[in-house]
């Protein structure tokens, strides 16, 4: 036996044998004989078009061992600063209890669970849902709410559709003043290619002809709290939904949107013990009143019974995607953010309305105190009721005063030259309300906090009357023994990765290395803002810097985005930058995407979101591919408005087809533009680029691949 040199020593075992398994050559032969081939090379050259095949190594950098990885990270987490960020805008502080750290987010029990399709190997995870929705379902006060969103604007935008289906008249969606940033943005991205208008204003004013719904921030990105009864009875005379983006802490203490009269609440539960994580990845939530059910998008977990006659969860009204009726969809969801989901409802779980309206106590408290500080100092507050988060006029002065906060080590938002915004959160201390009292020149010290305490804010007619979280899951489990086994209770219902095989396709989370898991606990990657200020991130612009680059290496694309936060917000990306290029191309009649009968069915689904017309190419053979003589019959009949082709490769057969460099040429020559779904990227890694062989855009689902 020849001894090893030295460089394998170092090494040790590959971090792709550990991850994927350690598998013999005798066992990796075994299978290549079962399916007809001598070597691995001659089942790729089989399986793999040889005008596609990349015959040269990527040009990436030589694999890190796990140890060296892991060391890699923490020295990108530390070039990141963690610094007390009191800016709000939707992100806040919050402490995750260590037992629901340890035993969720950091167990593989919960982070490789399978879509629960198959509610007997999911009771654990439909129960913790199940959670999730009574939480959100009582704390907006509203009938039903779904098993999570991406985030609050992409649940803003859901509901604008939502809202436009269900009024059935008008095309302009009126949107807070007061509302949150990236919401706004969001929300007009998505209702372009819908060919609605979106009109933002004070709620105060009368709403424009033709209005169909209305957003409400509540509390405001200012931190103003309104009453929105006024804004309610007036979009219900107008006959317009009313949709409000509300805080889940803030509900703890002022009236609910379900009270209130609100039909849809949307917004985020991230303060529910979610890492900031640099602004994600969290749960969003949808929830709406009784009516509009058949309407709500996304995952929704119910209640039933099983053959034994006990109660048992399943998903509920659409089995699997159902509402994704392809080119009459409504929606493009179809999954939901379980995890974080799971985090946040045990966090309530964990504190109890309580615990709950304690934490939100001290956070409106902490903000009372200090803007009753500045008062005195003399700084304008800006007046109206607030819960945590104050605006303060300082003409002239504001980048002087965020800076020496943040000299002090406090980030505030700086909302222009003149105005400053503070918010308070779980995570906030006494010394932070001195640090930002000294930024802005006020000399006032430990005993002015006790001195200034008791200040309200909070009018009794704003205040919340009715109870919430009444089920005894919400009273039961305060102690960490108790939590430690009602969670290890629910995840011996389940069937994850950490116990077998799921052999269900790409669309199974892989199992995800614990090397690759850790980060999400460093405080390096998990307590940054997400607007916080430059400086203050450089970890992580080297980190996207560094994937962007190599998944361009790997796809052979020009350039990469990181922004969508799921597949199908990816899909939803790309089609709109085709429907861009075509219109900067002075090509806007093109709008016709084709879609083979057999691809997933939010393809279809986001290509209407995109403004599209699906046409369905026909699929067939013994392997489900490409019809091309139909194919090239729906190009000839729709050459001058076609848009786009989008194909799944290697299909959703699991199949490489022969003709891919001929379907992407035909389109070409047609003038559209070639989408292909990055689902099952994972099968050709370093085998074949999609920028390279004909593609303009895909997404990459990379979990699924990395």
């Amino acid at each position: 036996m020849t001894d090893p040199i030295l460089a394998d020593l170092e090494r040790g075992t590959p971090f792709a044998a550990r991850h994927i398994g350690v598998t013999p050559p005798d066992d990796q032969q075994r299978m290549l004989d079962v399916v007809g081939y001598a070597t691995m090379e001659d089942l790729l050259d089989d399986a793999i078009p040889a005008s596609i095949r990349e015959k040269l190594a990527l040009a990436l950098p030589e694999p890190a061992t796990e140890a060296e990885a892991a060391a890699e990270l923490r020295e990108l987490a530390g070039r990141n600063q963690v610094v007390t960020s009191m800016i709000g805008l939707g992100y806040h502080g919050t402490i995750t209890p260590a037992v629901i750290r340890r035993n969720v987010l950091e167990s593989p029990a919960w982070y490789t669970a399978y879509t629960p399709y198959q509610p007997e190997i999911s009771q654990g995870r439909l129960e913790a849902l199940i959670n999730f929705q009574t939480m959100v379902e009582e704390l907006t006060g509203l009938a039903v709410a779904g098993a999570s969103m991406l985030d609050e604007a992409t649940a803003a935008a859901e509901a604008m559709a939502l809202a436009h289906r269900a009024a059935r008249n008008g095309d302009t969606f009126v949107v807070d003043r007061d509302v949150l940033p990236q919401t706004l943005e969001v929300v007009r991205t998505r209702a372009i290619p819908l060919e609605l208008n979106v009109v933002v204003q004070d709620l105060a004013d009368p709403l424009p002809q033709g209005a169909f719904g209305v957003l409400a921030q509540y509390p405001g990105a200012s931190g103003v709290v309104r009453d929105l009864r006024p804004v309610v009875e007036t979009a219900h005379a107008a006959g317009a939904l009313v949709v409000v983006a509300a805080d889940l802490l803030a509900l703890t203490l002022i009236t609910s949107p379900g009270e209130i009269g609100a039909d849809i609440a949307v917004g985020t539960t991230q303060r529910f013990g979610v890492p900031l994580g640099f602004g994600g990845p969290h749960a969003g939530y949808l929830s709406i009143r009784a009516g509009l059910e058949r309407q709500l998008p996304g995952r929704l977990v119910g209640v039933s019974i099983d053959a034994d006659g006990a109660p048992a969860y399943r998903l509920a009204l659409q089995t699997r995607e159902q509402h994704i009726r392809r080119e009459k969809a409504t929606s493009n969801i179809c999954t939901a953010q379980v995890l974080l989901a799971v985090i946040a409802g045990m966090y309530a779980v964990y504190h109890g309305p309580d615990g709950l309206r304690a934490i939100a106590r001290r956070a409106h408290r902490y903000a009372a105190i200090l803007a009753a500080g500045l008062r005195e100092h003399g700084a304008a507050v800006a007046e109206g009721p607030f819960f945590d988060t104050v605006s303060v006029s300082v003409p002239g002065r504001a980048h002087e005063i965020v800076a020496a906060a943040c000299e002090a080590g406090v980030n505030l938002r700086l909302v222009d030259p003149d105005t400053i915004g503070i918010s308070c959160d779980e995570a906030t201390r006494r010394e932070h309300l001195l640090a930002v009292w000294a930024a802005f020149g006020a000399d006032l010290g430990g005993a002015d906090i006790e001195r200034l305490d008791g200040a309200a804010e909070l009018p009794e007619s704003l205040g919340r009357m009715s109870e919430f979280l009444t089920h005894p899951v919400f009273s039961t489990h305060h102690s960490e023994t108790s939590m430690l086994r009602y969670l290890r209770r629910l995840a011996d219902r389940d069937y994850a990765l950490d116990r077998g095989m799921i052999p269900l396709g790409s669309c199974t989370m892989k199992l995800n290395a614990t090397t690759e898991m850790e980060p999400l606990s460093n405080p390096g990657f998990a307590d940054v803002h997400p607007f916080a200020p430059n400086g203050q991130f450089d970890g992580y612009l080297q980190l996207f810097d560094d994937l962007q680059n190599w998944l361009a290496e790997i796809t052979g694309y020009a350039a990469i985005s990181l922004q969508p936060n799921a597949g199908s917000q990816g899909e939803f990306a790309g089609l709109l930058a085709i429907r861009d290029f075509h219109l900067a191309n002075d090509n806007g009649h093109r709008e016709i995407c084709l879609i083979p009968a057999s691809a997933h069915g939010t393809n279809a689904a986001s290509a209407v979101m995109a403004g599209m017309r699906v046409v369905v190419v026909r699929t067939g053979g013994d392997q489900g591919e490409i019809d091309l003589g139909d194919l090239r019959a729906k190009i000839a009949e729709h050459a001058d408005e076609l848009a786009a082709v989008m194909v799944t490769y290697p299909s959703t057969h699991g199949v490489f087809e022969d003709h891919i460099g001929e379907v992407c040429a035909l389109v070409h020559e047609a003038g559209g533009q070639v989408y292909v779904d990055g689902a099952n990227l994972n099968a050709m890694v370093g085998l074949a680029r999609p920028g390279k062989f004909g593609a303009d855009v895909s997404h990459l689902n990379l979990h699924k691949t990395f």
